[in-house]
């Protein structure tokens, strides 16, 4: 059962946030019912069906779960209902973003929840410079008791100097990289290292990780999240797994039968790195739901072709 709205969530004494994540990463889609409204057991259903293979963290209410399409009461809701199907065994982190004031809420909204940590979205539709972000992720991180991870995508850019500062306020613990540019990635691992944060962490947040993380592995990020593991967990897993072996041959398989093709599929339409995603979770049996505007649906046949690359995957690894 769900706590009650509003009861503040005390989760159990735990390591560090930047000693638990050490896995493929799980960013379920948000379930919403006939009606488009919020759906608490399709939720639950979801995440207790990926919770069994094994994900090292559940990032809620985030990119993948539509974070900016949630209410407020919702986005507590949603976080409060990933705290109690986890019960402690992997970290749960919610989305956080919008300009400072209402990001804040969302933080608070989450350590009522019992989450374990946030990912700080940009603050869209402002730019207010290096300082800006400095004021904007300080301000934030400052909020609440909850570890910050920093999120660069969309029209946010942070520079190492930045990301270097930041690293040294005790709760922002580490960056998320969603641009997809790797010489400043390189210069923000170095500039971050120089600061002698070594237990900074690292993410690789572009749309489909799997086909840039040994880019970004071989620069110091070693972490990254998986949309596939929503609807394909045994792909998900067997990238990562021939990630950490150095399987080249299963490696290149993966890539070329499924998740190339799978790129290419997806930029066919925007939007479809949520929703071609949350189309593909409930064709496989789970009971999600459609996305909410300003996404629309995939177009079916891209949805077949999207199932269908799935099984010649799983055919190529016998």
């Amino acid at each position: 059962m769900c706590p009650l709205k509003g009861t503040p969530v005390t989760p159990p004494a735990s390591p560090p946030l930047a000693d638990r994540l050490d896995g493929l990463l799980f960013f379920p889609v948000t379930a919403f019912d006939a009606g488009g409204a919020f759906d608490p057991s399709g939720y639950q259903a979801h995440l207790e069906a990926r919770l069994a293979d094994g994900p090292a963290a559940v990032f809620a209410a985030c990119g993948t779960g539509e974070f900016p399409a949630l209410a407020p009461a919702e986005y507590e809701q949603c976080l409060r209902v990933a705290v109690a199907a986890v019960a402690g065994r992997v970290p749960v982190i919610g989305g956080t973003g919008y300009g400072t004031a209402l990001a804040a809420e969302y933080a608070r909204a989450a350590e009522r929840a019992g989450a374990d940590g946030l990912l700080a979205l940009p603050p869209y539709s402002t730019d207010g410079g290096q300082d800006g972000l400095l004021r904007h992720y300080t301000e934030l991180a400052s909020a609440t008791g909850l570890d910050v991870i920093l999120y660069q995508r969309d029209q946010v850019v942070f520079t190492p100097d930045t990301v270097a500062r930041l690293a040294a306020h005790p709760r922002i613990v580490g960056f998320k990289d969603g641009r997809g540019d790797l010489d400043l990635m390189l210069r923000i691992v170095s500039a971050v290292r120089g600061a002698d944060a070594d237990d900074f962490l690292f993410f690789n947040g572009m749309p489909t990780a799997e086909t840039t993380q040994q880019a970004y592995r071989a620069i110091g990020v070693p972490l990254y999240s998986s949309a596939v593991f929503c609807f394909a967990p045994d792909l998900a897993l067997a990238f990562h797994r021939a990630l950490e072996k150095g399987d080249s041959a299963t490696l290149a398989t993966l890539t070329d039968v499924f998740f190339r093709p799978y790129v290419e599929l997806r930029r066919l339409r925007p939007g479809y790195a949520v929703s071609l995603v949350k189309a593909a979770t409930r064709a496989v049996g789970h009971p999600v739901g459609g996305v909410r505007a300003p996404l629309t649906e995939p177009d079916p046949a891209h949805l077949r072709t999207l199932l269908d690359l799935v099984a010649r995957a799983r055919e190529a690894l016998g």
